[in-house]
């Protein structure tokens, strides 16, 4: 019978413990996060500072922007959440990291001419444009070449307005890497000095498929979360993957041996704060998710939102820990314990915005703890203040 471990709930924050782990991140636990999007951004540049060995599995699954061209071009999965969470996790010290977070997060304006454009990319494709002139030859030439690949791979017809020079640069990685994500995650983590792991939770051109309360169906990623088109004016019953964007083609993705590794090694498994369905729960559709958090007895701890998210209409917390539950059963099986995949709800009452409360009930019949903390940045923000939320998880570790 598996030993599950207790999660460390006496004492939140632990200033001892989070004070040892700044003094040597090199040996700091392995912190799993499934997660997508910027929510995580500024937490993720924070724990750089407390452990290098985090894990960070991000959806591939986004819809919109420079990321739907990409997709659109070459049916490949989308590269964007990847980027961001690389770049959060690049190393500071590094002698060219201001210059490399410059060049991944330059986008090409809008106002050019397509002949300015192409000329734009040549210049940097070839090193001659000042976004990359001044880098070192070691990063330099990897980066130019990946641009150049792209270049040279990029349909007569593809809009570069507004694209992404970050998203070019993975996109010319995955290209020359024989359209796979891994190898291209691991160079360019390489080339920026990441201090962690980030790979996508799976390596599919797939799409999101939310099934609302009313039967109606929205595919894409970029149609439920609220920021390009409206938000949902009914509450998401059920989320699956699609192998079609233009129709619902249900289909299933199976985990990664990588991924399963990964999570299974974990020293502590988060469920963090972001668009609950298309960051969190994205990653947890792939076969084979819900099993390896089962058997890893690591601490699991769900963090919701503090403030709005347009993702959760008609979602209260107690119906947001029922959702996570009913999502990882999928795999795991109906009768798997609760406590076999969450342990802690972290949450901050006095100073966070949430609908509904978590009662003694609730909780005794999961068998989960709450944990009631500050942690968010003051009386009705809608975000995390990034230091206590770090000092938080490293304390659970």
């Amino acid at each position: 019978m598996m030993e599950i471990r207790p999660p460390r709930t006496d004492q939140v924050p632990d200033s001892l413990r989070v004070r040892r782990y700044r003094q040597a991140p090199e040996q700091g636990p392995r912190l799993l996060f499934f997660s997508g999007g910027s929510a995580l951004a500024g937490v993720s540049r924070k724990l750089q500072r407390y452990s290098h060995n985090t894990v960070h599995l991000v959806t591939p699954f986004d819809s919109g922007g420079s990321s739907a061209m990409l997709r659109h071009a070459f049916g490949m999965p989308a590269l964007g959440d990847l980027r961001s969470r690389l770049m959060a996790l690049a190393d500071e010290t590094a002698p060219d990291h201001s210059q490399v977070c410059r060049l991944f997060a330059h986008r090409l304006p809008m106002e050019a001419t397509p002949e300015d454009l192409r000329a734009t990319l040549e210049a940097l494709a070839r090193g001659h444009h000042v976004l990359v002139s001044d880098l070192t030859p070691a990063l330099r030439r990897p980066l130019c070449r990946q641009l150049d690949v792209f270049r040279e791979a990029m349909p007569a017809t593809f809009e570069l307005r507004g694209a992404c020079i970050g998203n070019l640069i993975l996109a010319g990685g995955y290209l020359a890497g024989r359209r796979q994500l891994a190898p291209m995650a691991r160079q360019a983590a390489e080339l920026v000095q990441a201090r962690g792991t980030v790979r996508a939770v799976v390596d599919h051109d797939y799409h999101l498929a939310a099934t609302l309360a009313d039967g109606r169906r929205v595919l894409g990623q970029h149609r439920i979360t609220g920021k390009e088109v409206p938000p949902l004016d009914t509450p998401i019953a059920r989320l699956d993957l699609s192998a079609s964007g233009d129709a619902h083609v249900p289909v299933t993705a199976t985990l990664p041996e990588e991924s399963r590794r990964l999570i299974t090694s974990a020293d502590l498994i988060c469920y963090p704060p972001g668009s609950f369905y298309s960051s969190v729960l994205a990653n947890l559709l792939p076969a084979g998710i819900g099993r390896a958090i089962r058997d890893n007895p690591c601490p699991k701890v769900f963090i919701p939102n503090p403030g709005h998210d347009p993702e959760q209409v008609g979602k209260d917390l107690p119906g947001l820990v029922a959702t996570l539950l009913e999502t990882l059963r999928r795999d795991t099986g109906e009768d798997c314990p609760a406590t076999a995949l969450l342990d802690v709800i972290l949450i901050d009452s006095r100073h966070g915005d949430y609908a509904g409360h978590l009662d003694a009930d609730f909780l005794a019949e999961l068998g989960v703890t709450l944990i009631d903390t500050p942690l968010v940045a003051a009386r009705g923000a809608s975000h995390f203040d990034d230091d206590r939320l770090v000092a938080a998880l490293m304390s659970l570790a």
